[in-house]
């Protein structure tokens, strides 16, 4: 049930040919129509978010950094489509009246609601039929749509994206559910990307703000599809409470339990966005050990992730693993070239200085496989990191080549 697994979730979903409305847009997979979502929870949520580091921000992601000052957080409304982004003072109304539209038909005031949008920038909204989905929405919330509101969100996504568990915590077990959507314009800080994740835990006021930015550090911002950043990158952790446990307070135990819980939730969800990159035909995951530290280590296997020259090497079956160590070297982590030590698909290519004697036709058969594993010890630390992506293929030029016509 994806994003209603916790208790005290409910979503509702309509079709409001939103992208009928953004006029040449790049169709989407037939069996989705629906293109609006809302999210509800019974209670007032403790709230965190991170969004877009690219300057220019949709008006969604300005409205949603004025309405979480208030951390009273009740829903959720989530249009694909359209990012209403790049359309001036219309473009802020709109937004605002989303919240509005949403708030009158829940019974709430606007700062309780949230907004996001993804789709083709510089398109005004088309709010009659907003309005009109909105409505309906609203009308047929049910904690059995989570799934439904998955597939509400995608543009180009293949298929929708959700993960779920249950985490044991002192004062009783709780819930943890998420989606999320992402398959082009993906690259760390953020990638492009929307994703929700809830969960039924009572937390002290603040804790899911605390608690945001690692979990995105830990997850989504460690994948990359084509080094493109968006305008309406949104990551949003909502905990309601309605597991009925003891407040969880930053620091305790059962704080460390609930993140290790929502970040598995998150990587599940972060490596599901990179399996399903644009055009994409393999899975990159990058390890990387013997760092200066975790950051360190991350800025590593991001950079080998995100290499356009190592994607197109995978996608070709190109054993030149000298990209690999090229786009370390270049990555800003601190290294011993010396005791560098690199293995693709569990074959070491490079040791102590320099290339090993390897079978380069079994070195090309590990990057024909669906998931390819690249692991790098830079010699220096204890850090380590791990980090996704996906190769560059002829579809992902093709898609976005004519995104909009």
């Amino acid at each position: 049930m994806a994003v209603t697994f916790a208790g005290g979730f409910r979503a509702g979903t309509a079709a409001c040919g939103i992208k009928a409305f953004t006029a040449g847009a790049k169709a989407i997979p037939t069996e989705q129509k629906s293109d609006l979502c809302v999210v509800l929870s019974e209670r007032a949520c403790d709230t965190g978010g991170v969004f877009t580091t690219n300057k220019v921000k949709s008006a969604s992601v300005v409205i949603d950094h004025l309405h979480l000052q208030h951390n009273r957080v009740r829903a959720l409304v989530i249009n694909s489509g359209n990012a209403n982004a790049c359309t001036g003072a219309q473009g802020f109304k709109d937004a605002l009246l989303m919240a509005k539209l949403t708030a009158d038909n829940l019974d709430l005031d606007p700062d309780q609601v949230l907004v996001s949008s993804t789709g083709v920038i510089g398109r005004y909204m088309p709010m009659q039929a907003v309005r009109s989905g909105i409505e309906a929405a609203c009308a047929d919330l049910d904690a059995a749509h989570g799934d439904d509101a998955a597939r509400a969100i995608m543009t180009t996504d293949s298929v929708p994206k959700t993960s779920s568990l249950e985490v044991e915590l002192s004062a009783g077990r709780v819930k943890i559910g998420g989606m999320c959507k992402g398959s082009g314009m993906i690259h760390p800080n953020m990638a492009t990307m929307l994703a929700y994740i809830t969960t039924d835990a009572a937390v002290a006021p603040g804790l899911m703000a605390a608690m945001v930015k690692p979990v995105a550090d830990r997850s989504f911002n460690q994948v990359s599809v084509d080094g493109d950043s968006s305008t309406n990158d949104t990551f949003l952790l909502l905990a309601n409470g309605d597991a009925g446990n003891r407040p969880i307070t930053a620091g305790s135990p059962d704080a460390a339990a609930l993140q290790a819980g929502i970040v598995e939730v998150a990587q599940i969800m972060a490596r599901s966005i990179a399996r399903d990159g644009e055009g994409a035909t393999k899975l990159i995951t990058v390890r990387v050990g013997g760092a200066a530290s975790d950051s360190e280590a991350s800025l590593a296997a991001r950079s080998v992730a995100s290499s356009s020259l190592v994607k197109t090497a995978i996608h070709g079956g190109d054993p030149n693993w000298g990209r690999i160590v090229c786009a370390l070297g270049y990555s800003g982590a601190e290294m011993a070239i010396d005791r560098l030590h690199l293995s693709i698909g569990g074959m070491v290519v490079f040791e102590r200085g320099g290339g090993m004697e390897v079978d380069l036709g079994a070195v090309r058969h590990a990057f024909e496989q669906p998931e390819i594993e690249i692991v790098a010890t830079l010699g220096i630390g204890d850090g380590i990191a791990e980090a996704w992506g996906c190769d560059l293929s002829e579809e992902y030029v093709r898609i976005n080549a004519d995104y909009t016509t």
